[in-house]
């Protein structure tokens, strides 16, 4: 056996675990601190915060009396709450009807009014939300928003093309056609569709105050802009910056026939050429089906290898304002939660795969191929992740928080909580169906 041969390859795992592990941690104290913080003003008392499972391999005791530790498992986490019997905020009876104090009483998870009881649970989706909010906002102020009019910020490597365009030209036309503001998107899709594919084109700019005409190539040329985890394109290591120059030996110079040629290929093996900082180079790849979520909803399925194209030029960008990248990162996180729950819907009337679940190898791959690609990536991810750990625990189901909530509602409407027999029969329910659902996506993750 190769020992050496086997070093990048346990370095890689290495990688990932520790990507997926950060990417966990982060999005789990921000939900456990959810319910902590809101907890405590809301008057119960927190005895513990643990991030990760199993035993404990740090701790310490604050003024207040709730003891932080870190423990060896470091798959999730908890709050306990005085009046717990378990991570699962279970109800300790024993606990409970030894306590006679009022006062303790109302301390308790369990001897708490209800608003304080819900307050509390519903604070962790609540925290994973705004976190994601938070970070999109953060990603769209520090990219910036495209100057209008559109202006050259800088420009890809092309090969086999005539590029007279420079750093700092306004782009006023291109083939005799204005061209429309990047903050009316409806014209901007409508001039792009309008354009006529073709190996250069005429662009109309502004150049230290002259207006003139200069040469250059497709505005979308089959460009690699980013590589999707665990897609055709990443098993075979394509990468951001690399140029497909021909397909099966035929020459093409637009991302739109690269599409075609997939899409059309019904998964049959593709021969690429592929510019690479000046060297060509050869890959064999499978288009793979993927369900892909439509704008006007639902789900449509393609055959895809994986990458995301770009123009020939990254626009120079002004800084957004704050209300702007907010209002940003709510409508990205609103979408993320509606796609979700589309794709959750039509997994359960079979119009996609269920292979679109992805389980604890599925997201350690996907947290190390993005922190791969750079920091903001990798960020990125992680609030695409704390949305979705936000949505799950919403889920009516018993152990999570929204199965609590869903405790706490019939409390409102009956006026008294569901027996504790009742609750310990719900929350093994709750226990299994979790536990099954793990198995499962595991199961995608390795079969899929």
């Amino acid at each position: 056996m190769d020992i050496l041969g086997l070093i990048p390859q346990f370095g890689g795992a290495i990688y990932t675990i520790a990507a997926f592990v950060l990417a966990l941690s982060v999005i789990v104290f921000v939900h456990e601190y959810g319910h902590y913080i809101v907890g405590r003003w809301s008057g119960i008392h927190p005895e513990v915060f643990s991030l990760g499972f199993g035993p404990v391999i740090w701790s310490r005791v604050d003024k207040r009396g709730t003891r932080w530790q870190v423990a060896l498992l470091p798959f999730g986490g908890y709050v306990k709450f005085m009046g717990d019997a378990n991570a699962a905020s279970g109800k300790d009876a024993e606990a409970m009807e030894a306590i006679e104090d009022p006062e303790t009483l109302r301390r308790t998870m369990h001897g708490a009014p209800l608003w304080a009881r819900s307050a509390t649970v519903a604070a962790g989706p609540v925290f994973n939300f705004i976190m994601s909010i938070l970070v999109f906002a953060a990603i769209f102020m520090f990219r910036g928003e495209a100057t209008d009019p559109l202006t050259v910020g800088e420009l890809k490597a092309l090969p086999n093309t005539v590029q007279e365009l420079r750093v700092g030209d306004q782009i006023t036309a291109i083939n005799g056609v204005a061209t429309p503001s990047f903050d009316e998107p409806e014209k901007w899709d409508a001039f792009v569709e309008a354009l006529e594919p073709q190996p250069q084109l005429d662009y109309g700019i502004t150049r230290d105050g002259q207006s003139l005409t200069v040469t250059g190539p497709w505005l979308f040329p089959p460009y690699i802009q980013q590589v999707a985890p665990r897609s055709a394109a990443y098993d075979i290591e394509l990468k951001a910056g690399d140029v497909i120059t021909a397909v099966e030996g035929e020459p093409i110079y637009a991302f739109s026939q690269l599409k075609d040629i997939v899409e059309t290929s019904d998964g049959r093996v593709l021969l690429l050429d592929v510019w690479r900082d000046g060297a060509m180079l050869e890959f064999a790849l499978a288009p793979r089906r993927t369900d892909e979520p439509q704008a006007e909803g639902g789900f449509k399925t393609h055959w895809r290898i994986g990458i995301v194209g770009g123009m020939a030029l990254d626009p120079a960008t002004q800084a957004a304002g704050p209300i702007d990248a907010l209002t940003g990162g709510v409508a990205q996180t609103l979408r993320i939660i509606e796609g979700s729950l589309s794709g959750v819907w039509h997994m359960i009337t079979g119009a996609i795969s269920t292979c679109n679940i992805s389980g604890p190898i599925g997201i350690a791959e996907t947290s190390g191929a993005l922190a791969s690609q750079g920091a903001q990536s990798f960020i990125w991810f992680i609030a695409v992740l704390s949305t979705a750990v936000g949505l799950i625990n919403l889920f009516p189901v018993p152990v999570l928080d929204g199965g609590h909530l869903v405790f706490y509602a019939y409390e409102a409407v009956s006026g008294k909580p569901p027996s504790d027999r009742a609750l310990r029969i719900l929350m093994s329910i709750g226990i299994m169906l979790v536990l099954s659902l793990m198995v499962f996506s595991v199961g995608n993750d390795l079969f899929c």
